[in-house]
């Protein structure tokens, strides 16, 4: 018990009712561990979830999107000849990342 990193015990007592409106917040948050949650709210007061789906989404598109661009203009730079058929596509992959930017910033206003 010495060797904790939290060797202080606070407790508290609660109803049932309160019990279960905590778990139920804890349930919103995600965390099932009290003690964190517990502490977190007697520290802070509040706890602020951020969920990053949508950037990850548009982070693994514009990952996709860049690695044909960088087939492009590998293909280019091994062969030395560019076609118009490279330049749009680049265009248009430049426009789908415009777009999914667009559209991301829509959902987030």
């Amino acid at each position: 018990m010495a060797d904790r990193t939290r060797p202080i015990r606070i407790e508290i007592r609660v109803t049932e009712q309160e019990r279960q409106l905590i778990r139920h917040k804890m349930a919103q948050l995600g965390t099932k561990n009290t003690g964190a949650y517990i502490r977190k709210m007697a520290i802070d007061g509040y706890i602020i979830k951020v969920d990053y789906t949508e950037q990850k989404k548009l982070a693994a598109a514009v990952s996709r999107v860049a690695s044909n661009i960088n087939q492009i203009c590998r293909r280019i730079n091994q062969t030395g000849h560019f076609y118009d058929d490279d330049i749009a596509d680049l265009k248009a992959k430049q426009n789908e990342i415009w777009e999914l930017l667009k559209q991301s910033q829509k959902n987030e206003l």
